[in-house]
C-alpha cells in the first residue's frame, strides 16, 4: 500500500478506500468483542461455581463476600464490551455511513450503504428482546451476589468487617445494576422501509 504524501492528490476513491478499511477494522473489533462479552457470562457462572464451591467446602460463609467482587470486575467489563458493540454500531450507522454515501453519490441513485446496520435494529421484536436481555444481564450479573449477601447476613457471622465488607459489597452491586440498567439499548424500533 502506496502512503499518501503531501505531493500525492487525494481522490475520493482513496478516501472510500480508508472508509471502507475504518470499517472492516470496526466490523473486527466489534466481533472480538461480542465473543469477549460471551465469554464473560460464562466466567461469572464460573465463579459463582467456584466461589459457592469453596465456600461450602471451608464453611466459611464470610468467603461469599468474594462473589460480589467478582461480578463488579466480570460485570463492569461486559457492560463495557456491550457498550462498545453499540457506540461501533451507532458510528457506522451515523458517521461512517453516510461519509461514505456522500463520496459515492452522484445523485441519480438511491445508495444506502451498511443497510444490515440499520435493518436489524428495525425488528419489531428488538424492544422485547433488549428488554429480556437486561433481565438476564440483571440475573447474571447482579442476583447471585445479592442471594449470596442475603446469605451472609441471614447465617452471619455478624462481625464489624463482615457487616461494613457486605454493605460496601451491597454499593458495587447497587452501582452495576444501575450501570446494566443504563446502558441497555431497550429503545424502541424504526419502521422498516
Amino acid at each position: 500500500m502506496h502512503a499518501i504524501t503531501g505531493t500525492t492528490a487525494v481522490t475520493p476513491e482513496h478516501v472510500v478506500k480508508a472508509l471502507l478499511s475504518e470499517y472492516d477494522a470496526l466490523k473486527a473489533e466489534e466481533r472480538q468483542r461480542i465473543g469477549a462479552r460471551g465469554q464473560l457470562l460464562y466466567a461469572m457462572l464460573t465463579a459463582v461455581a467456584g466461589i459457592t464451591t469453596v465456600t461450602a467446602t471451608m464453611g466459611r460463609l464470610e468467603l461469599l463476600l468474594l462473589l460480589p467482587l467478582a461480578t463488579m470486575v466480570l460485570g463492569w467489563a461486559y457492560v463495557t464490551n456491550d457498550h462498545k458493540i453499540a457506540a461501533i454500531g451507532r458510528y457506522v450507522r451515523g458517521r461512517l455511513g453516510p461519509r461514505l454515501v456522500g463520496l459515492v453519490d452522484d445523485g441519480s441513485s438511491d445508495i444506502d450503504v451498511f443497510k444490515w446496520e440499520k435493518y436489524h435494529r428495525e425488528d419489531p421484536l428488538r424492544p422485547s428482546r433488549k428488554r429480556l436481555q437486561l433481565a438476564v444481564d440483571l440475573a447474571a450479573f447482579c442476583a447471585p451476589p445479592l442471594s449470596a449477601l442475603t446469605l451472609l447476613w441471614l447465617l452471619g457471622p455478624h462481625t464489624p468487617m463482615v457487616l461494613i465488607g457486605s454493605a460496601a459489597a451491597l454499593a458495587t452491586i447497587l452501582i452495576l445494576a444501575t450501570q446494566i440498567i443504563r446502558y441497555a439499548d431497550v429503545a424502541g424500533h424504526v419502521q422498516r422501509t
